[in-house]
């Protein structure tokens, strides 16, 4: 047997809730280790380079307005690039503006009378902002918990508004067009984008963990190290390798987390999605703007170029097409390539078809499922039992804050010793 090596805390997985977790055992003292199966940190939100192009592992966005966010992170060195605060939805053959009436309220005028949505529409939109703002972001989980859907139909809000813009909209977020999700989560996002930018980091989103590992102790993260169970105070490597800890705080997927904690934790269902990324010389669309789907007619939910947004994920006059999937069929589906281009053909003519095909990300288990009761505690215990943690967005609510919280809160129940 291997020599024991000892670890004040152990944190397996290097994904945003472990180095944030890191982070806050960093700033109390508290010798610590983290230790990543892959190649670099991240987790799920990683970017490879790939002929020059930026590829993040799906398509991934950081809302600016995200509180954990702003206090985790600097915000100047990501050089963050903003999306337009709006959407083009695609409808009976061609795109339809809708903007955001408090940024752009000239564009948002202009189109006040177009075939997404009524008027009235418009006008119970505003309505939204103003509940979601109100009071604290505590407050909008002691809400009533409906489906985002029949909270969408108490608003008031026509049949033709939410099939057209907030089935895709929503639907795209949440990978899940069912608009089966929380209404409590569906407020908090409304009112991360009402409060702030959608933006990505100019080198990729694997910038945001590499930013924090970037200032946690030298030689505190162990990547290319698996981790092959947890024994009571004991972490063994996929090395035969064993590693006391007095803690240890697993921050893995929720899946992946509960083969090795084993008994005492049930991980949620999933929601899937697939990515393709596409580089072409002529956009159909050179704008930083979420293009959506409005009919429901093929495969793709969600379209963006993504160097209008960042011109650094792109060489020079050249473009990259993220072309996002949420349907769990087509996800998984062989010939999805070709589904996507015989979408994107009805909507930009046969140019689609010399599109080079870069990169097809299919991302399974992406997001936990979200439905009701899935927030009944927004703040799920992170001790598992004595000595034993979990860290990771499922003990929050599926987004960048909810890891990054998830990863404070374990370290600070290290630190307390309870949940």
């Amino acid at each position: 047997m291997k020599s024991s090596v000892n670890s004040k805390v152990v944190i397996v997985g290097a994904g945003l809730a472990g180095l944030c977790c890191g982070r806050r055992l960093a700033a109390a003292g508290v010798p610590f280790e983290i230790l990543e199966e892959s190649d670099a940190v991240g987790g799920r939100v990683r970017t490879d380079l790939v002929n020059g192009f930026r590829l993040d592992r799906g398509f991934q966005v950081l809302l600016t307005a995200y509180p954990e966010a702003r206090a985790v992170l600097d915000y100047e060195a990501l050089d963050l690039k903003p999306f337009y605060p709006g959407a083009l939805v695609w409808r009976h053959g061609s795109l339809h503006r809708l903007a955001d009436p408090f940024r752009e309220p000239a564009d948002a005028c202009k189109n006040l009378f177009n075939s997404v949505g009524t008027l009235a529409d418009k006008v119970r939109v505003a309505r939204l902002r103003r509940r979601t703002l109100a009071g604290s972001v505590e407050d909008l989980y002691r809400r009533p918990d409906l489906t985002t859907q029949e909270a969408l139909r108490h608003l008031g809000f026509s049949r033709s508004m939410i099939e057209r813009f907030f089935r895709p909209f929503f639907g795209g977020i949440f990978l899940d067009r069912d608009l089966a999700t929380s209404s409590r989560q569906m407020e908090f996002v409304f009112r991360m984008f009402a409060c702030g930018d959608t933006a990505v980091p100019a080198a990729g989103m694997q910038a945001i963990p590499e930013q924090i590992a970037a200032k946690l102790p030298p030689g505190s993260v162990r990547t290319r190290t698996g981790v092959r169970s947890i024994e009571k105070g004991v972490v063994v490597l996929a090395s035969g390798e064993r590693r006391t800890a007095r803690a240890v705080v697993v921050a893995t997927d929720p899946w992946r987390a509960a083969s090795l904690v084993g008994a005492g934790y049930e991980p949620p269902g999933s929601r899937s999605a697939a990515c393709l990324y596409f580089a072409t010389d002529e956009p159909p669309i050179d704008e930083p703007i979420l293009m959506l789907d409005g009919e429901g007619k093929g495969p793709v939910n969600n379209l963006v170029e993504m160097s209008a947004v960042a011109p650094s994920y792109a060489p020079p006059r050249t473009a990259l097409i993220a072309a996002s999937v949420v349907d769990p069929a087509a996800v998984d589906a062989p010939d999805l390539e070709q589904q996507v281009r015989h979408q994107l053909e009805r909507w930009f003519g046969i140019e689609v078809r010399t599109w080079e095909h870069l990169r097809t990300d299919r991302i399974r288990q992406a997001l936990p499922d979200q439905r009701p009761p899935f927030l009944d505690d927004p703040h799920k215990p992170v001790r598992l039992r004595p000595g034993l943690y979990l860290a990771g967005d499922h003990r929050e609510n599926g987004s960048i804050q909810g890891a990054m919280v998830a990863g404070r809160r374990a370290a600070e129940a290290v630190l307390e010793g309870a949940s």
